[in-house]
């Protein structure tokens, strides 16, 4: 590698952080949405959205230069597919918002001490702040609530026999066992969640219940049980927590199955190798990889049977 090539490379990755901030202050201020119908003036778009205008032509301008929106002419700008991406009902707006926001501070704050830097910050864990901050629980739940096709992409590879009863643990609004029924109509389903989990009850059906409490104290009996990116926002103590609560309810015969980021190994290039950082700096806890999914599960009551980036399979020991 050249040092001219070198030196662009590293370049390239320390503007990172500053990308990330100027997709959540557009998507915040809603720039896509404004450029829906066409390419407009800068000095039009900033009296719109109430920014100054050579400032936006500025953000604008960095953004465009990684493909993000583009310049038409001096001063006018239009979306690109990437923008369109970032308007408003999207998981990505939300997500940039979040990427942008709270998440950015949390990151910017990230040692190598290992503290988690999210609580020192606010004051309080993840979740309570959630809960305080009600337009954030939605921004977060909105970006959650898109990802959950492939998740059940991931349950339903597994193999089934067709009538178990399958126990969503965390399983929020049911929106992956809603789906997985449908595709296994002979299963029936319990979602398990906190009581003031949202949910639309009609939505479940006859064939899947709500069942209200903490992962930390019980869980319902079942044949199959689900946790669905559950176990990587919490270290191993709090996740042995979970995985010791299911195997007491559990019987002998019964299967775990838990889609989470398996972290290659190496150099491979892998989203989790990032994301176990964010997991650290919100919650102190981490994405695994083979080696400590395997230590996690079996030092509480379960045998990995199949290990694979998104879904890993367990029995009861």
């Amino acid at each position: 590698m050249t040092t001219r090539r070198m030196e662009g490379d590293l370049w390239q990755l320390f503007w990172g952080a500053l990308v990330t901030r100027l997709l959540a202050i557009t998507a915040d201020m809603g720039i896509a949405d404004a450029l829906a119908d066409g390419p407009r003036p800068v000095d039009e778009l900033a009296r719109e959205v109430g920014a100054d205008t050579d400032v936006l032509h500025r953000i604008l301008r960095a953004l465009a230069s990684d493909g993000v929106f583009a310049e038409e002419a001096p001063g006018v700008y239009r979306n690109t597919e990437a923008s369109e991406g970032l308007r408003r009902g999207t998981r990505w707006h939300d997500f940039a918002h979040l990427f942008g926001g709270v998440w950015h501070r949390a990151l910017g704050e990230l040692t190598a001490t290992g503290e988690p830097t999210f609580e020192r910050l606010h004051g309080t864990d993840f979740w309570s702040w959630l809960g305080e901050h009600p337009d954030e629980r939605g921004a977060f739940d909105r970006a959650m609530s898109g990802s959950w096709e492939w998740k059940v992409d991931r349950v339903a590879s597994a193999e089934w026999r067709g009538d178990e009863l399958v126990v969503d643990v965390g399983g929020g609004n049911g929106a992956l066992l809603i789906e997985l029924l449908r595709r296994r109509p002979g299963l029936r389903g319990i979602v398990f969640d906190l009581p003031e989990t949202t949910r639309d009850e009609p939505a479940l059906g006859n064939r899947i219940e709500f069942v209200a409490g903490s992962f930390f104290e019980r869980v319902p009996p079942g044949d199959v049980y689900v946790l669905s990116t559950i176990l990587h926002n919490w270290d191993d103590d709090n996740a042995g927590q979970i995985l010791r609560a299911i195997r007491a309810a559990a019987p002998d015969d019964a299967r775990l199955l838990v889609v989470d980021a398996v972290v290659p190994p190496g150099n491979e290039p892998g989203g989790a190798k990032f994301l176990d950082l964010l997991m650290l700096a919100l919650f102190g806890a981490r994405e695994r990889d083979e080696a400590q999914w395997r230590a996690l599960l079996g030092a509480n009551g379960f045998e990995p049977v199949r290990i694979e980036d998104g879904l890993i399979e367990a029995r009861c020991r």
